[in-house]
């Protein structure tokens, strides 16, 4: 299925990008050994990260912060950081090109300690970057999965997806693809898509999307509006 591949087959930590028909975004792991740095600058694109493992910091000309699996945040284009390993160090990168003014030149945040938001068939959230952090070109989040198979959805928004923890089936159009850590997902507007969770335990995923918004919103086939619960809204 060309909306999905697993990054164990990606060259060089490259996943879904203009090459792969996603256009807007550019997805991709680094990977640093420990004691290993690398300077990193995007002059056409805001960069989204989120610390799958290991240990380390990010360092901009202001301030520099310490690095843990679940932190979240993003550097606005042409800003100026370093990553540095202290332990060997995995991090899931997007680029969001041509972005919107972000409020500010960078933001962080634990997810760990980030409140759930909700959304439908049981579904719930954890905001990273996005406007209320001053990036106002995408939005970035964790989704909770419970077991089951939530209606056939779209949404309005452009996204990528990576599966963090679990096991699921994404099904579009007949075909089916099967998920597991590693996967990776592209979602083009209005496609019309389930993400299923088929395990006994949570499926967990890290997602960034365009516009920014948020992640409860989804349209059944008919186009009727997903009913998303009050506490979401």
């Amino acid at each position: 299925m060309r909306y999905a591949l697993d990054a164990r087959d990606a060259l060089g930590g490259r996943l879904f990008d203009a090459d792969r028909g996603c256009a807007a975004f550019t997805q991709r792991l680094v990977t640093l050994a420990a004691g290993a740095r690398e300077a990193r600058r995007h002059q056409d694109a805001d960069e989204l990260f989120y610390v799958l493992a290991g240990a380390g910091s990010l360092q901009t000309a202001a301030e520099e912060l310490a690095l843990a699996p679940g932190t979240a945040g993003f550097v606005a284009r042409g800003g100026e950081w370093t990553l540095r390993a202290g332990d060997d160090l995995t991090v899931l990168s997007v680029l969001v090109h041509d972005p919107e003014e972000a409020s500010q030149p960078f933001a962080a945040v634990d997810l760990g300690e980030v409140d759930a938001g909700r959304a439908t068939a049981g579904r719930e959230f954890l905001l990273g970057a996005g406007p209320e952090l001053g990036c106002n070109s995408a939005t970035q989040f964790v989704g909770l999965i419970p077991p089951g198979r939530a209606p056939d959805h779209y949404h309005l928004y452009e996204e990528v997806i990576y599966v963090l923890d679990g096991e699921g089936t994404l099904e579009i159009g007949g075909e089916r693809a099967p998920l597991r850590p590693g996967s990776c997902v592209h979602l083009p507007p209005t496609l019309v898509h389930c993400l299923a969770n088929n395990g006994d335990t949570e499926l967990r995923v890290l997602g960034v999307f365009r516009p920014a918004g948020s992640p409860a919103a989804a349209y059944y086939p008919d186009g009727t509006a997903a009913a998303v619960p009050a506490a979401a809204r």
